[in-house]
């Protein structure tokens, strides 16, 4: 698919990122479009699956049909009356039957209907779903005529299904015939790349709805909002960027107030996939550090990179090594495991030093060092600098014997 058909499709959906699982997930969903085979989304709460049965049915011949498309979330409705949302009654019924009802079966015909949380579906509609999907026939409750529909079913869950078959929660047989498609939703951590993009557009929409000024992220704030772990999502990061722009008074936010808004035992997992630290828990002020010393060993990369630059120019002897000049942080994101430090490099310098294994604890003493240099001795402006209280600083200084 091409780069402006794919755009076209976020545009008109709604979606936003540019991440090679999220492309690949909706150039899938274009592909089935057509065909009528059953699609069944995966994906954890709130990564957006609901937008991809739309764009299936808005690509599919299923779309000329007027009010041919409805969504049901099979989680939301009281299982006492599931059964006839979904296939209908008769009159009597049951005993709040006063007359008879179609089912979304029976009024999605020839259309598509889409079953939200099919995974919370009791065992005995499971029985009846699958024999809609294997004939094209259903039964209304109280009724013993068997009825015909031609409905394109795309279900969605973000439950492990293999793991609810082995439970005994879900039907083998059912998962089979409606995994004939699987498309992957990715989860918000693994699509860093996006997070900026998709919390700038929530901060502006909210601007303009309540007319204030958008708020505004710091770069240290911006690496920490992409090592969180957000396992709410894109949902729990559209709640955090609205709270910030209705609560803080300053637009610029740091680290310091974001961390605010983060619940600490998610930064805890988040951190664990940027470096490889010890399962251990931090307390949150060295967390907030933890992100100041990404921050500034970012800033003193690209301030290397351009003097290298520099250099080369005045030089054209002088070779730089690619690995120095192309060196970019994954996904955008520092990995302290994967930090390239070149150490006291002089100006006319040709060599770079070899790249040592660099552990937490000498990064943290490194940036302290560079902190209390750069602020000429004075503990308080350093302290503050690195967003930790003087105590704290003073510890960490006697601990390291600086």
């Amino acid at each position: 698919m091409e780069q402006k058909d794919l755009q076209t499709i976020k545009q008109r959906f709604g979606i936003i990122g540019n991440s090679p699982l999220l492309n690949r997930g909706i150039e899938v969903a274009v592909q089935v479009a057509p065909t009528d085979l059953s699609v069944l989304i995966t994906g954890e709460s709130g990564v957006g699956k609901e937008n991809f049965p739309k764009i299936i049915h808005a690509y599919s011949l299923r779309r000329h049909k007027k009010d041919a498309y409805f969504a049901v979330n099979c989680g939301a409705i009281p299982k006492g009356t599931l059964e006839s949302e979904l296939f209908g009654h008769e009159k009597g019924a049951f005993t709040d039957a006063r007359a008879e009802r179609k089912g979304y079966f029976e009024i999605a015909d020839g259309g598509t209907l889409f079953l939200d949380e099919v995974g919370e579906l009791p065992l005995p509609t499971q029985a009846r779903l699958l024999r809609v999907l294997e004939t094209g026939e259903f039964i209304r409750m109280g009724s013993s005529e068997v009825q015909k529909t031609n409905v394109r079913v795309v279900a969605a869950t973000n439950l492990n299904i293999p793991k609810a078959i082995e439970e005994g929660r879900f039907r083998e047989d059912l998962y089979y015939r409606l995994n004939t498609i699987e498309i992957k939703v990715p989860a918000l951590r693994e699509r860093k790349e996006d997070i900026p993009l998709l919390f700038r557009k929530f901060v502006v929409d909210f601007a303009e709805k309540y007319r204030m000024p958008a708020i505004r992220l710091t770069d240290e704030a911006t690496e920490m909002l992409k090592s969180y772990y957000w396992q709410g999502n894109v949902r729990q990061l559209k709640n955090v960027a609205q709270r910030i722009s209705l609560i803080e008074k300053f637009r610029e936010i740091t680290p310091d107030i974001l961390a605010h808004y983060l619940p600490a035992h998610q930064m805890q997992r988040g951190l664990a996939l940027v470096g490889n630290t010890s399962q251990k828990e931090m307390p949150m002020e060295e967390l907030k550090m933890l992100y100041n010393m990404i921050g500034m060993m970012k800033r003193e990369m690209d301030m290397m990179k351009e003097q290298l630059a520099t250099l080369q120019q005045q030089d054209t002897h002088t070779s730089i090594p690619e690995e120095i000049m192309e060196w970019e942080p994954k996904n955008n994101v520092l990995d302290i495991d994967e930090v390239a430090v070149v150490a006291d490099v002089e100006p006319e310098a040709t060599t770079i030093l070899e790249e040592p294994d660099l552990k937490l604890a000498n990064l943290e003493k490194d940036t302290i060092q560079k902190a209390l240099l750069k602020n000429g001795g004075n503990r308080k402006a350093t302290a503050v600098e690195l967003g930790l209280s003087e105590r704290t600083l003073y510890r960490k200084i006697k601990d390291y014997g600086l």
